[in-house]
């Protein structure tokens, strides 16, 4: 099996290759990235004071802003003829973020996205349906070289047309796919409305990413395509896809890419570094990338390291599944509330389909969240048809507003919606709407009933 020896290897070797390639990093970034120059300058400390991986947090942060600020080239670290592709973010908020890679860059992160393939199930001979979308969002391109490096034969169907997908499954017969668990979700849900049974399907493995998703989520997918699912992580300020992923022997937290990066968690208020084990936002610094390194890299994604090693022999250290993203919490009366803890509800209940939305208002100075769930059709039969006032129909909204109590400890209203009503995804599932910009806090919104 594809495995090389550097993710077995022992904890004080590896903390010196990690020391080696951050020092040469930091004194690259220092000569060749004005950015940095002057923020290290500020911080008063240079490349030669980082004589332990304990001393980076001598080091200043890096956001997403400082990116954007820099636009587009300015935290490029190579000359630009040395570039061989750009990849970026969508730019929905402002400017969109870019990054840059050489041909090493590109040679190490295809490695990097092997590997985890081999971590997740895959390997060499394979037929790999790669729903991720190709373009500059990094997952399509990530991944497709990644199973080229591995030996794989890759479908590179990108995202849409799911009727189309589900005819290359068919014909195809692939072993592993890669997709957003939503969208993947959406094509064996279509694959059922169309007669057909997706777990008859060759499908032995799914790689799954570039959205938070629950165990839940997890259950959901494995019952309908009868495969292993595993999470994969990454962001393009990062790398791209494959800086950490699950194993699939364990399915339990994901093995990060130690010899390309170092991560901390840090208190997102506080910016202190947390121990093993506490949740906080995750921070990035890259060893290896050449034209685009980051030092100390703000996610803005929620979770933690695990303490002990995982049970598959691998000794890279393993980063919880995503819990969400600071963007995404939403704060009622003074609680912490992300997604994914009102998925993990709503995939739970019999009743409801896996689809929903997070709608967030302002009534008066409060923040009110609004939870729209699809019923499932035994609901509507059971109901005779899609009725608000019957029995059936005050059981679940009941049900699902007590567990969601429970779960958040904050109350939420409930809105149940007719099936196939939400929208579905070809890429990442949009999962909160927020309203609050809308209303102006003299204005009171009236509640949803």
């Amino acid at each position: 099996m594809y495995q090389p020896k550097i993710e077995t290897m022992d904890r004080e070797p590896l903390r010196q290759l990690q020391l080696k390639r951050l020092q040469k990093t930091l004194e690259v970034v220092y000569e060749k990235v004005p950015f940095y120059r002057l923020a290290f300058d500020t911080f008063h400390v240079k490349p030669e004071d980082i004589r332990s991986l304990e001393d980076i947090q001598k080091l200043p942060f890096t956001k997403k802003s400082d990116l954007r600020n820099n636009y587009p080239f300015g935290l490029f670290a190579v000359d630009r003829k040395d570039i061989v592709r750009i990849h970026g973010s969508s730019g929905t908020k402002g400017k969109p973020t870019v990054v840059g890679y050489t041909k090493q860059d590109i040679t190490n992160w295809s490695e990097m996205v092997a590997r985890a393939i081999v971590t997740a199930g895959g390997r060499s001979g394979d037929i790999f349906h790669n729903a991720y979308g190709y373009g500059l969002f990094t997952g399509g391109l990530g991944v497709h070289y990644g199973a080229e490096r591995l030996g794989v034969t890759v479908v590179p169907i990108s995202g849409g047309n799911t009727p189309r997908q589900i005819t290359i499954l068919e014909d195809f017969q692939p072993r592993g796919i890669a997709g957003t668990p939503s969208y993947v979700l959406n094509i064996a849900e279509t694959m059922e409305a169309m007669g057909k049974d997706p777990r008859s399907s060759s499908l032995e493995y799914g790689i799954f990413g570039a959205e938070p998703w629950s165990d839940e989520m997890r259950d959901k997918l494995e019952e309908k395509l009868a495969l292993k699912a595993v999470d994969i992580y990454g962001l393009s300020e990062v790398m791209g896809p494959g800086v950490a992923i699950e194993c699939i022997e364990e399915q339990d937290g994901l093995h990060v890419a130690e010899d390309h990066f170092y991560v901390e968690v840090i208190d997102p208020n506080s910016l202190e570094p947390l121990p093993l084990g506490e949740t906080g936002e995750l921070v990035f610094t890259s060893l290896t990338k050449e034209a685009f390194p980051v030092i100390r890299y703000r996610t803005g994604d929620i979770g933690y390291l695990y303490p002990e090693p995982c049970g598959c022999g691998r000794t890279h250290v393993r980063m919880s599944r995503i819990k969400g993203r600071i963007d995404d919490m939403v704060i009622v009366r003074g609680v912490n509330v992300f997604p994914s803890e009102i998925e993990s509800v709503i995939l739970r209940h019999p009743d409801l389909t896996p689809y929903y939305q997070v709608h967030v208002d302002r009534v008066g100075t409060l923040d009110e969240i609004t939870v729209l769930a699809e019923v499932s059709d035994a609901l509507m039969r059971n109901a005779g048809g899609f009725d608000l006032d019957s029995p059936h129909f005050h059981r679940v909204k009941h049900e699902i507003t007590h567990e969601l109590h429970n779960a958040l400890l904050i109350s939420t209203k409930v809105r149940l919606c007719e099936p196939n009503s939400l929208p579905r995804s070809e890429g990442k599932a949009v999962r909160v709407v927020d309203n609050r910009h809308l209303y102006p806090s003299s204005e009171r919104k009236t509640p949803v009933k």
